[in-house]
């Protein structure tokens, strides 16, 4: 049984990209469809907020206007969002893209009330374009999305296996945090997400899971309440 009835699954772009660095490997991203449709087989509702990094980054381009350089950024969103969309109806699994950014020849606006409705129906729902403004995180979206449908978690998959109190790549005694408080991320400025999303969850009570999805039955684990990753609790 799953432990959650409805969760926000944060997916990072470079996780889609797999070892390739950049773009879609698109074995990387069945393999996560695969454990989402069992998480949806269990019967837990699913809605997915999805980062482009593996296409673009705008804070990390330069001399561009920002403003503009995010706006990209978003529209790396949508290239992901469609990807997995069409790897989920691939495998059965029923699935609506919505965007913050008017596209309707691709993808439904966001409406909270439908989203909340396609849920009811079993359906996946892929967030895409962030929030749709610019200087906001896909982080920030998925907290925002988070809290607007009433999820009972915020998943945050990434290419690390939880929080540390420093980065576990640079340094051999980093310590694993189990649990954590949104207070502490922000005082001792761990980077696991934007101190914009942490602030938005920690006065909304959303708890965050931070895990690896390099195995993506993580996914599924995690939905059935598994001891993995590391709790940022409220």
């Amino acid at each position: 049984m799953p432990k959650y009835n409805r969760i926000l699954l944060k997916l990072s772009g470079e996780v889609l990209a797999g070892n390739q660095k950049n773009g879609i490997d698109f074995d990387v991203v069945s393999s996560i469809c695969s454990a989402v449709k069992a998480c949806t087989e269990l019967g837990t509702q699913i809605g997915i907020v999805v980062g482009g990094g593996n296409f673009w980054r705008g804070r990390s381009s330069g001399k561009m206007d920002r403003t503009r350089a995010d706006h990209m950024g978003m529209l790396a969103t949508v290239m992901n969002a469609l990807a997995l969309a069409d790897s989920l109806e691939q495998i059965g699994v029923t699935v609506r893209v919505q965007t913050a950014i008017t596209m309707q020849q691709v993808a439904e606006p966001y409406i909270r009330n439908r989203a909340v409705r396609h849920f009811e129906k079993g359906r996946v729902v892929i967030f895409g374009c962030g929030t749709g403004n610019p200087f906001f995180t896909t982080d920030t979206a998925a907290a925002l999305r988070a809290v607007e449908i009433g999820a009972d978690i915020m998943f945050k998959a990434s290419n690390v296996d939880g929080i540390y109190d420093k980065d576990p790549h640079k340094f051999s005694d980093a310590k694993k945090y189990e649990t954590v408080s949104y207070n502490e991320i922000l005082s001792n400025d761990l980077k696991v997400m934007d101190g914009t999303a942490a602030s938005l969850c920690r006065d909304n009570k959303m708890p965050v899971l931070v895990f690896s999805l390099k195995n993506p039955s993580n996914i599924i684990a995690a939905v059935k309440g598994e001891s993995i990753g590391t709790t940022v609790t409220p």
